[in-house]
């Protein structure tokens, strides 16, 4: 063998060595690793025999004990040593510390998600090198994210989201620059997203959502330069959208809504010509939205909702033709709806709702061919709705509700037969419901409900298979409710209330099974209650209340196994209540007040223990309380009011933890007040007047801290008050009179700082009236009159918004105490019947709000202090006193004897007036003189300050009464010689200007023509000059001032105080306007205007008719007090006189009796005054209300009928006070004028003992300052 031979021998031996050691190298390592799997395998919890990893086994036929190809999940590389483990979706429970990392150094791929692997991650996985695919998503891990993860240099894809994940991601994963996708969504992750990740150049997807991140968006994520996917949403990131983002040119999904991040929306965002999809909604954004965002023609999906953009909506929106959604609703955006998103023929989804848009909807939306969803509600739309809508073919949902639309509903829309939702509601649409709405068979909500509607109820409504819920309230529909409206079946929701509909209810409605709510509510139904409303098994609210319905309770209405409430008050129903009617279990409100209903009531009222409200005011009911009501702990609020019940109330009633009003006025009931009453813990008001009560009152009431109303009155109730009732210390309103409670009021009644109103009166409390009383500074009302008290009146100093004072028929002594001069806010006044002595205090000329005062039957002398209280008292209200003197014929008093020092007093102080006033008087004779001789002086040297000469005409004449404030120059040049741009109303015979002088704002009132040359003839300009000079004079917050006269040989003009809001008339003919006028501000300028009328009819020497009393002269200033105004055509006249040719006033305003007899009296205006009150609640003029009053005085008139639906309905105390006021002005139209009696202040009412006071027959109404009354009139009647 030579040489070479042998060698290439060595060689082929040598490389058959290296083969043998390689293979035993590999089998080695390969067992090694399988040994290492089956032994983390053995750690797994839940694994059975039929997993998929059951192929794990040991092979005993071979030598290597491990397969790549038999083990499930396993791949092994070219050497057979492990590389892939794929072991997802198994269910797999376990953990991660006993995984072999050191066996198995040659990883390149792990999948484990979506099993229940818990615990933490290991560290040691940062170990694996060669790792390029790691999925732990989908698991149970927690804790935190190992930094050690950032040593996997080839690593090209982590997923580790929806897990349990917290702390904060680490900074080194900015190392791996491979990475191309990092999903970490859907954990707890928390702090700030580190800006090293701007540093991995291959990512292309970054989900870091749905954690609780923190701090801004770095701005070099801007630096992903292949980053397709961001989405960083559900976060609590802050700050600014970095304008950077722009940068990443590949980006087409982003995603960073909901998050709480500010600032504007960055232009750059535009340069994203990829983006397909942008998600910021649910952010604090603000700025306008840039128009660049128009350059992405790539853009599909756009939602910008919830943030506070404001601006318009950007036109170049129009260019985005590929957008299939669109959401910018709620924001602040303003201005129009640009005619250019017509152009996205793509767009399935377009929400522009709940902003501040204005203008019409373009009809270029009506080329929207796919649209399937358009929000435009709740923004400021107007006009009409285009009938181009009706071509979106594909149309879904259609919602335009809560905007200022108006005019009709397009018959177009039935075009939509794909249509389920049509929400218009809360618009101010007019005109009929288009039968062709009847065509959209896929409708499953309709809702037209709080426009104008008119006409009837379309009977093609009941094609209407598929609707479940039809909501008409709050219309002018009338008619018929159509039969046809049985036949949906699927209905559950049914609402017609507020409507003017008539006729019966149709007994179809019994048809709609499912049907769980139906308020056919405040209309004019008649008729009975069909018995087929029974077959509506599923029934859980029904109201039928203020209806006309007759008849009894159906029977049938026992069906109702799931009723929760029932509502018939207000109808006209009678007959016992059904015993079964209540047999639900789940019923909560029964209210059935305001009817002719009688007998018991059911014994299973409160059946189910659900029962919170009952209301069962002004029936015929009787018998006792049923046991399942003294039992019903639920009970929140009852009424029994004015019914026929029995039962000693000490047994009828039990324990009610969350009670928190009870009315058992005007019954039967007999017997002790129990003192479990202070076991309602939740207790505020606690009424029981009119009853058969008698005994103390339980020592249990004196500790119900929480009571805020008591009201035991008109009962037989003996014993004195303790000392406890200091207790009730949030107690407004303590009503114990009609009692025989006796002896002192305790001193402890001081503790109750919150009383506004306070009532001892015809009882038998005797000793003085404390000062104590002198603690209730909220106070309105206190009448402790028909008592035993004695001793003087105290001064009562501080109860400075007291209205109503009544300590009548007690016997009191000594004089009026002038501290009383201190409540100025009293306008009810009564003193009568005690032993008072001595002057009236002249103090009381200062009780401004002074209305009605009786100090009748007392020991006063002298003169009655001079104001309107006092003038205008009846000599009811003065009798019976042995010194009073009065100089006006009708109180019957003898005359004052008038002295030059005023009132003569008794002879024995006679010396000392006459040596106080004859200094004084020679004093003031000098003065006078001294005066008169500096005014000649000063007139000599310069003209008088009321006259003022014009350059150009040489003379005027004029009369102010701010002595010469206003020049003639000054107003010419302010107005521009009446330029019409300081026009600002013109009126019958005058056009008003607004004129801003230096020192004041002033209403210039041109004469025209017409009225200048009358008033230049010499007869007509003397009365007209005396009559002005009179009505500068006048000074009442309720009449608009008038500062001056001018007449000038070019003009001649009114100079009035300006009032900032203008006409009543405007504010009601404008919506917004009209919204702003809530019913306390209504009711404030019904009282302003009766303040006004009484003062000019009765509180001035020479009576002052208006004669044009109108909503177009009353103004309001910028409180928005009322005063009236244009006193231009007013006369100072003599009562009865008829110097007048022509009917004057307003159209719609004047007494009918006035048209033909032509007598002008104050009746004129009382009558205009009742058609303004009207005007008011009802928001326009009464017109053929006024009319069927007067020709129907007995027809029954809901308030509810004749209020302003633009503003919401009135509640609480507003709501009576309307009522009153309605009252008021249904008076006015019910007889003739010469019978009418309009006395516009407090009328005494005669007094009486106990049990003796019924009403006199024959009143007539009385305004009480429009807050209150004493008499019901006898024919109109009111329903609330």
């Amino acid at each position: 063998m030579g040489f070479a031979e042998k060698n290439s021998y060595d060689l082929r031996f040598l490389l058959f060595i290296s083969i043998i050691l390689s293979c035993s190298i590999s089998a080695s390592a390969t067992i090694a690793e399988a040994n290492a799997l089956l032994k983390w395998k053995s750690t797994f919890t839940n694994l059975s025999r039929s997993s998929k990893l059951s192929s794990w086994v040991n092979d005993a036929n071979t030598n290597t004990s491990f397969s790549c190809t038999s083990w499930y999940g396993v791949s092994c590389n070219s050497r057979g040593s492990l590389e892939k483990l794929n072991l997802t979706d198994n269910a797999i429970e376990g953990t991660f510390q006993d995984f072999p990392f050191s066996s198995l150094p040659n990883l390149a791929y792990i999948d484990f998600s979506m099993n229940r692997f818990s615990g933490t991650i290991p560290p040691q996985f940062g170990n694996l090198s060669k790792l390029i695919y790691f999925d732990l998503s989908t698991n149970h891990l927690t804790r935190e994210i190992p930094p050690e993860l950032g040593n996997l240099q080839n690593l090209k894809t982590l997923y580790l989201s929806n897990n349990k994940l917290a702390g904060s991601i680490p900074s080194s994963l900015g190392k791996l620059k491979n990475l191309t996708v990092l999903y970490l969504h859907h954990n707890y992750l928390t702090r700030v997203i580190p800006p090293e990740l701007g540093n991995m150049e291959s990512m292309t997807d970054l989900s870091l959502d749905n954690n609780k991140l923190t701090g801004s968006i770095p701005s070099s994520l801007g630096n992903l330069k292949n980053l397709t996917v961001l989405y960083l949403h559900q976060n609590y990131l802050t700050g600014d959208i970095p304008p950077e983002l722009g940068n990443m040119e590949s980006m087409t999904d982003l995603a960073l809504s909901e998050n709480k991040l500010t600032g504007s929306i960055p232009s750059s965002l535009g340069n994203l010509k990829n983006l397909t999809d942008v998600y910021l909604y649910q952010n604090y954004l603000t700025g306008v939205i840039p128009p660049e965002l128009g350059n992405m023609e790539s853009m599909t999906k756009l939602e910008l909702r919830n943030n506070k953009l404001a601006g318009s909506i950007p036109s170049s929106f129009g260019n985005l033709k590929n957008l299939t959604v669109l959401y910018l609703d709620q924001n602040y955006l303003t201005g129009d709806i640009p005619l250019e998103l017509g152009n996205i023929e793509s767009m399935t989804d377009l929400a522009l709702s709940q902003n501040k848009l204005t203008g019409s909807i373009p009809s270029s939306l009506g080329n929207l061919k796919n649209l399937t969803v358009l929000y435009l509600h709740q923004n400021y739309l107007t006009g009409v709705i285009p009938p181009e809508l009706g071509n979106m073919e594909s149309m879904t949902d259609l919602s335009l509700s809560q905007n200022k639309l108006t005019s009709s509903i397009p018959s177009s829309l039935g075009n939509l037969k794909n249509l389920m939702v049509l929400y218009l509601y809360q618009n101010y649409l007019t005109g009929v419901i288009p039968p062709e709405l009847g065509k959209m068979e896929s409708m499953i909500g309709l809702d037209l409900s709080k426009n104008k509607l008119t006409g009837s109820i379309p009977s093609s409504l009941g094609n209407l298979k598929n609707l479940t819920v039809l909501y008409l309230y709050q219309n002018n529909l009338t008619g018929d409710i159509p039969p046809e409206l049985g036949n949906m079946e699927s209905m559950t929701d049914l609402e017609l209330s507020q409507n003017k509909l008539n006729g019966s209810i149709p007994s179809s409605l019994g048809n709609l099974k499912d049907l769980t709510v139906l308020y056919l509510d405040q209309n004019y139904l008649t008729g009975v209650i069909p018995p087929e409303l029974g077959n509506m098994e599923s029934m859980i609210s029904l109201d039928l209340s203020e209806n006309k319905l007759t008849d009894s309770i159906p029977d049938s209405f026992c069906n109702f196994t799931k009723l929760e409430s029932l509502f018939l008050r207000d109808n006209q129903l009678s007959g016992q209540i059904p015993l079964g009617v209540t047999n639900s279990s789940e019923l909560t409100a029964f209210i059935i007040d305001r009817n002719n209903f009688n007998g018991f009531l059911p014994e299973t009222l409160c059946k189910g223990g659900n029962l919170q409200i009952i209301t069962l005011d002004d029936n015929h009911l009787e018998g006792p309380i049923p046991k399942s009501l003294r039992d019903c702990e639920s009970l929140i609020r009852a009424r029994f009011i004015g019914n026929r019940f029995i039962g000693d109330i000490s047994e009828a009633f039990g324990v009610y933890p969350n009670l928190n009003f009870i009315d058992l006025s005007r019954n039967k009931f007999h017997g002790e007040i129990s003192g479990n009453w202070e076991k309602s813990r939740k207790l505020g008001a606690l009424i029981m007047s009119n009853n058969n009560i008698t005994g103390a009152i339980p020592p249990e009431i004196w500790i119900m801290k929480q009571l805020g109303e008591l009201d035991l009155s008109t009962n037989n109730l003996s014993g004195e008050v303790p000392e406890a009732i200091g207790n009730l210390t949030n107690l407004s309103r303590l009503r114990l009179n009609g009692n025989q409670l006796s002896g002192r009021v305790p001193a402890g009644i001081s503790f109750l700082t919150n009383l506004e109103s306070l009532d001892l009166s015809s009882n038998r409390f005797s000793s003085q009236i404390a000062q104590t009383f002198d603690s209730f500074l909220k106070l309105h009302d206190m009448n402790l009159s028909i008592n035993n008290f004695d001793g003087h009146i105290p001064g009562l100093t501080k109860l400075t918004q007291l209205t109503h004072l009544d300590l009548s028929h007690n016997q009191l002594d000594g004089e009026i105490p002038s501290q009383l001069s201190s409540l100025q806010s009293l306008d009810k006044l009564d003193l009568s019947h005690n032993n008072l002595s001595g002057l009236i205090p002249t103090t009381f000329e200062g009780m401004k709000a002074l209305m009605y005062v009786d100090i009748s039957n007392n020991k006063l002398e002298g003169p009655l202090p001079d104001i309107p209280a006092f003038r205008n008292a009846t000599a009811d209200a003065l009798e019976g006193n042995r010194g009073l003197c009065s100089n006006i014929p009708k109180q019957r008093l003898n005359s004052c004897p008038i002295t030059s020092g005023g009132f003569q007093k008794p002879k024995k102080n006679g010396n000392l007036v006459v040596w106080i006033l004859v200094p004084i008087l020679g004093a003031l004779v000098i003065l006078s003189i001294c005066a008169g001789a500096f005014t000649y002086y000063i007139r000599k040297r310069k003209p008088h300050n009321g006259r003022n000469t014009d350059s150009e005409t040489g003379e005027n004449m004029s009369i102010f009464s701010v002595d010469g404030k206003f020049k003639y120059q000054d107003i010419m040049e302010s107005t521009n010689e009446f330029d019409p741009i300081y026009l600002i109303g013109i009126g019958g015979y005058s056009k008003v200007y607004k004129a801003n002088l230096q020192d004041a704002t002033v209403a210039v009132k041109r004469l025209n023509d017409t009225i200048d040359k009358e008033i230049s003839k010499p007869v007509v300009k003397q009365e007209f000059l005396n009559e002005v000079r009179a009505l500068t004079e006048i000074r009442h917050r309720n009449v608009v001032k008038l500062f001056g006269f001018c007449s000038h040989r070019r003009h001649t003009f009114l100079i009035n105080e300006y009032m900032e809001n203008g006409s009543l008339n405007k504010l009601l003919a404008n919506d917004e306007e009209a919204k702003r006028l809530t019913w306390t501000k209504r009711i404030n300028i019904v009282k302003g205007v009766a303040h006004a009328l009484s003062y000019m009819h009765h509180d001035r020497s020479t009576p002052i008719v208006h004669r044009d009393i109108s909503s177009g002269n009353i103004l309001l200033d910028n409180d928005y007090t009322a005063k009236i105004s244009d006193f231009g055509t007013a006369k100072l006249l003599k009562t009865d006189s008829s110097n007048w040719s022509a009917v004057a006033g307003t159209y719609g305003y004047v007494a009918p009796e006035f048209a033909y007899t032509m007598k002008v009296t104050e009746k004129c205006d009382v009558y205009s005054f009742g058609v303004l009150i009207l005007e008011v609640i009802k928001g326009k003029h009464p017109g053929d209300l006024v009319a069927s009053l007067s020709s129907s005085p007995g027809e029954t008139l809901s308030l509810r009928s004749i209020s302003d639906e633009r503003i919401p309905e009135p509640r609480g105390q507003n709501r009576e006070k309307l009522m009153k006021m309605v009252e008021v002005a249904l008076s006015f139209f019910d007889e003739g004028l010469n019978d009418k009696v309009v006395v516009f202040k407090y009328k005494p009412k005669k007094k009486y003992r106990r049990n003796i006071g019924h009403r006199q027959p024959n009143t007539r109404i009385r305004i009480t300052g429009i807050t209150g009354y004493e008499e019901y009139p006898a024919a109109p009647n009111v329903a609330v």
